[in-house]
Formats: C-alpha cells, sequence, structure tokens
C-alpha cells in the first residue's frame, strides 16, 4: 500500500531578520498549595512589526502566520494532559518546577477537551486602510509548536515533544516551553485560511482573558502592520500542481488526514513555519525540514553569556538522552537465546478511526470495502526493538526481539519470526511479519472476516501517552525516510519506541474488508497487537481494541455509520 506522508502543514512568512521585541508579562500566581513556587514569567511577543503574507488562488485564502511567539522565562511552562480512559474527560495541569521540586496546579475542567492544544488562547483582530474589522478570529495554542531559543544561556535543545497530537484516541499528553523558548501561538493545520483581499491591513494579537488570569500573562497586545499580495501556484510554477480537491485539505482536521502509512497529501507552495524540525504527524516519506529557529537577544541588562547547565534535569535539558541505536548489529546473535528479566514494551491496540465505505481501485469492480485506520502502539515501559538479520541469497530475515537493561545495554534477544520484502510502490522496504492483524467480527463478536494485512514496516507515526514510564518524547524513526531498510540490506532493525503508536491506513483490496457478501447489521472492527504471541511484552492481556460499526445499504452503494467510542465521538 501506499506509505508516504500526510503532511501537517505549517504556513510562515516569518522576516527572520527582522528585530524582536520582548514585551514584559506578568509573573503568574502560585499554585494552590499556598507555598512560594517558581512559575514561569509568560509574555506575548511579535517577531517582526511588518509582514507580508501571500493569498493563494488555488487555496484560496491567507494563512494567517503572524508571528507571534509565547515566551518563558524564570522557568519552564508545561502541561501535562491525560485521561484516564475514554470513559473520562480529558484534565490538563501546570507542573511548576523549582529547583528540583514540582507542584501542579490543575486547570479548569472542561477548558481543555483534547489533545490537540489550548482552545481560544490567541485573539486576531484585523482592520483594513480604513479602520474598518475586516476579521476576527481566535486560535487555539499548542506549546509544542515550532520553537527556538531566545536566550543564548537556554537550553540548546527542547525536551518537550514537537507537535501536539491530532488523534482523537489520544490518552497523554506533555505540551511546554522551555525556559528561554519561544514557541509560535498559530495553529498550523488547525488554522483554516481566511479571505483577505490584496491590500494593507492591521493586525492585532492578543492571548484572551481567560489565559492571561490563569498564566499571569501580560494584557499588551501585539501589533503587525501586514500586507497581503495574491499569487498563483501555477504562475510560479508554469504549471497546475495542485488540484482543488488537495487544496480543500487544508481547512481544518479530519482523522483522514492524519499521518500515517497511507496517501500523500501535496506539499504546501510556502515555507515550513520557522523552527520546525520534521516531528509526529508530519508522516512518511521525504519532507524538506524548515530551517532552526533564529535566537535573538534578551531585552535584559542582566545578561550573562554564561553556559546552560549540561545534563537532563528537572525543568531543563540538554538533549543528553539517548534511546538504543537505530543501526542493527551487524551480525544475528549467537549463543543460546534467552528473555531476561528486564523491562519490556506493552503492545496496546487504539480502536479503528477514519472509517469509510471504498470500492478498491479501478482494477476491482463491483467489490465493497471497509476502509479503516488502526494504531498499535507501546505502553512501554521499554522500546520494541525487532532485528531482521537475512541469509545470503534468501528472500526472508530471521527476526529478532532484543531487551536492554537499565543502562540500556544489551542483555538478550529470542527469535520473533520474520521479514519480508515488499517491493511494491510505495512500500519498497522490509515488513516484519505478524504484528498485528485486523478482523471483521459480527454482532457476536465471532471473526467474519479478515484483513489481508499482517505484515509491517514500524514507524513512530503518532504520540499515543508520552505520560507513561520512559516514554521517548523523540523518537527517530518517526517516518519511513529512515526505518525498514533497502532490497540490499543484509540486516534491518525496527523500533517502536515508548509512547508512540504505529498508524496504518487500509485502503487497498486485501488490506481492508471485502463487505460486498455481508449482509447489513452491526459488526466490529477489531486491531489485534502480536496475534500469535510471539513479542515478549509486559502484558498480553489488553492487545485487542474493538469498534463498532453499523452497515446498510446495498451492494454498490453501501454505506457505514460509527458510533461514539465512549467519550470519543470521532472518526
Amino acid at each position: 500500500m501506499t506509505r508516504t506522508h500526510h503532511a501537517r502543514l505549517r504556513r510562515s512568512a516569518l522576516a527572520a531578520t527582522a528585530a524582536l521585541a520582548v514585551t514584559a508579562g506578568v509573573v503568574a500566581a502560585a499554585p494552590d498549595s499556598g507555598s512560594a513556587q517558581t512559575t514561569p514569567k509568560l509574555s506575548l511577543i511579535a517577531a517582526t512589526n511588518s509582514l507580508t503574507l501571500d493569498s493563494w488562488k488555488e487555496d484560496p485564502g491567507v494563512y494567517l502566520d503572524l508571528g507571534t511567539y509565547l515566551t518563558a522565562e524564570g522557568g519552564p511552562f508545561e502541561l501535562k494532559v491525560t485521561r484516564k480512559s475514554y470513559k473520562d474527560p480529558v484534565v490538563a495541569k501546570q507542573i511548576i518546577h523549582d529547583g528540583d521540586k514540582t507542584s501542579t496546579k490543575t486547570l479548569p475542567a472542561g477548558l481543555v477537551k483534547d489533545f490537540s492544544g489550548l482552545p481560544d488562547f490567541a485573539q486576531i483582530s484585523v482592520t483594513d486602510t480604513n479602520r474598518k474589522v475586516v476579521l476576527n478570529k481566535s486560535e487555539k495554542y499548542c506549546p509544542n509548536n515550532a520553537a527556538g531559543r531566545i536566550d543564548p544561556a537556554g537550553p540548546a535543545k527542547s525536551k518537550y515533544p514537537e507537535s501536539c497530537p491530532p488523534n482523537a484516541f489520544t490518552l497523554g499528553s506533555v505540551w511546554g516551553v522551555e525556559k528561554g523558548w519561544a514557541s509560535n501561538t498559530y495553529a498550523g493545520f488547525d488554522s483554516a485560511p481566511v479571505k483577505l483581499a490584496a491590500g494593507k491591513y492591521t493586525a492585532k494579537v492578543t492571548v484572551t482573558k481567560r489565559y492571561r488570569d490563569l498564566f499571569g500573562i501580560s494584557s499588551k497586545p501585539q501589533i503587525i502592520k501586514l500586507t497581503v499580495r495574491e499569487r498563483s501556484w501555477e504562475d510560479e510554477n508554469g504549471v497546475g500542481m495542485r488540484s482543488k480537491s488537495a487544496a480543500s485539505g487544508h481547512s481544518g482536521h479530519d482523522m483522514s488526514a492524519m499521518a500515517g502509512h497511507g496517501s500523500m497529501r501535496p506539499k504546501a507552495p510556502a515555507a515550513p513555519t520557522s523552527g520546525a524540525i520534521p516531528s509526529y504527524n508530519v508522516g512518511h516519506g521525504p519532507l524538506i525540514p524548515a530551517p532552526p529557529a533564529l535566537p535573538w537577544a534578551l531585552k535584559k541588562s542582566s545578561l550573562r553569556s554564561a553556559v546552560a547547565p549540561v545534563g537532563d534535569g528537572p525543568g531543563r535539558t540538554d538533549g543528553s538522552r539517548q534511546a538504543p541505536g537505530a543501526q542493527p548489529n551487524a551480525k544475528r546473535p549467537t549463543g543460546k537465546a534467552s528473555v531476561p528479566d528486564v523491562p519490556k514494551p506493552d503492545l496496546r491496540s487504539l480502536p479503528a478511526y477514519g472509517i469509510q465505505i471504498s470500492d478498491g481501485d479501478q482494477d476491482v469492480k463491483n467489490k465493497d470495502y471497509l476502509a479503516f485506520s488502526a494504531n498499535v502502539w507501546n505502553a512501554g515501559p521499554a522500546q520494541l526493538v525487532v532485528d531482521g538479520f537475512r541469509k545470503p541469497g534468501k528472500e526472508l530475515m530471521d527476526a529478532y526481539q532484543y531487551f536492554y537493561d537499565a543502562d540500556g545495554k544489551q542483555i538478550g534477544y529470542t527469535p520473533t519470526g520474520t521479514m519480508e520484502w515488499d517491493p511494491r510502490p510505495g512500500h519498497e522496504h522490509w515488513h516484519f511479519t505478524d504484528f498485528a492483524s485486523y478482523r471483521l467480527l459480527k454482532a457476536d463478536q465471532q471473526e467474519q472476516v479478515r484483513s489481508g494485512k499482517e505484515a509491517f514496516c514500524l514507524a513512530n507515526t503518532d504520540a499515543v501517552d508520552y505520560t507513561v514510564k520512559n516514554a521517548n518524547w523523540h523518537p527517530d524513526n518517526t517516518d519511513l525516510s529512515t526505518a525498514c531498510g533497502q532490497e540490499n540490506s543484509i540486516s534491518v532493525r525496527e523500533v517502536l519506541d515508548v509512547g508512540s503508536g504505529d498508524t496504518y491506513t487500509q485502503d487497498l483490496p486485501g488490506q481492508s474488508f471485502d463487505i460486498t457478501n455481508l449482509a447489513n447489521g452491526t459488526y466490529y472492527i477489531q486491531v489485534l497487537a502480536n496475534p500469535e504471541n510471539r513479542l515478549k511484552e509486559t502484558s498480553l492481556t489488553n492487545n485487542s481494541a474493538l469498534r463498532k460499526v453499523v452497515l446498510g445499504g446495498k451492494p454498490g452503494a453501501r454505506t457505514v455509520k460509527v458510533p461514539a467510542h465512549e467519550l470519543v465521538n470521532s472518526n
């Protein structure tokens, strides 16, 4: 199946060489415990006071990245967002660091409803040259959005993840802005283009009052003189590069446009957001990284050129945490296989989503298919590390699961099946067999149809729960350009990191369910991890997830209804 990426669109016309003015904020109130705490001092700043944005005829509209950032001084701005289960609401807490101690402050119930960011955080007003308000909108804010260091003494790398997960079945996330860093308040792919004619405007950006009060942010707005110019992607390149259907996909987030092993979204005709780097939900396949964020001097006269503290610790990081190497062992293991008593991965399945009726491709006639997306993730506390070794001249690799002690030293391995080369366009890499199985169950939950998809190239496409023990917030293989080998590979390493999952779309015949001859009625899509129990796990009791579907319609015009899964009313 096609396994290139769904690009998470981020736009910017940031004037990188412009002088940046720092706006002073006020210190946030101490948490409810009443003890003195070192709370971060948050400020809204603008990278530039004048900006030119493009209105693309093919989209159409303007992507309103105004170059406003939230800065964190005095300490990191950190939020932990969790839910106990899909029956429970999302709960967000601010984590306040005070040296080696931490305290928490729970945000008001219902303020944060999902894992995509703080809703209605920024208020944007745009007026024309006649001072008429032509646009008034609010935007959500993901603290993990394109961020960069603004204080030379700040940590060299941010310990926080690089985006907010859009998967409706996410269980836990961590959002944050490092001390001495700033993060873009533009909502990226979650921000639909706006209609603005070519011309001159004035944009005013403020943090809405509830967040100013909650986090102690200054009420001073940022004013940006805005020029909108109209352009055509076809005129720029001489040929039409993007269809209307592709352009229409920019507005909003839908589950079918999530990262994973699926079809490719055309690359946007605009520069990536400054400071962004390849991250979660950017997806699979080639992606040109954005340029790094440019540092700028703080207004403090007391700024010292001292080197930031070295090493990871509460409220700081130098990026020294390292996962086991992504490179496979050069040789197959020797000696007796063993499964040591050390932490192991815990594979779990998310309920299916992105469920729809498909008629397959043009080569399949008179067939109805039930297509869906599925994700198997690792709840830890250890990585899943599988190496494949090829005997010269053989089509299959022998696969082994590896185990590590607390210091990351390899101390054991066990055989765990095979890997096979998939030569089909869009694949062309090694698949680990028996990683997961997809089944369509009848109303009595007995198997009715099985998907042909049971071999996988593992990649960390989705951040499912970054609050579990040993979750890696910066895994290496987040896209297939860095994993799963080549046809001439002698060995391959595939890794599923702690806290991350691997999404596969089921959009090809043989992988989706053939429902042509199935009666209408209630069924369940089962996503089953480690179906043959070949992989060694922390637990084998949580590998299955069910999603209810109701089939209807007539042959050639089948329908599917997808009821909410507990409190998650999303497909």
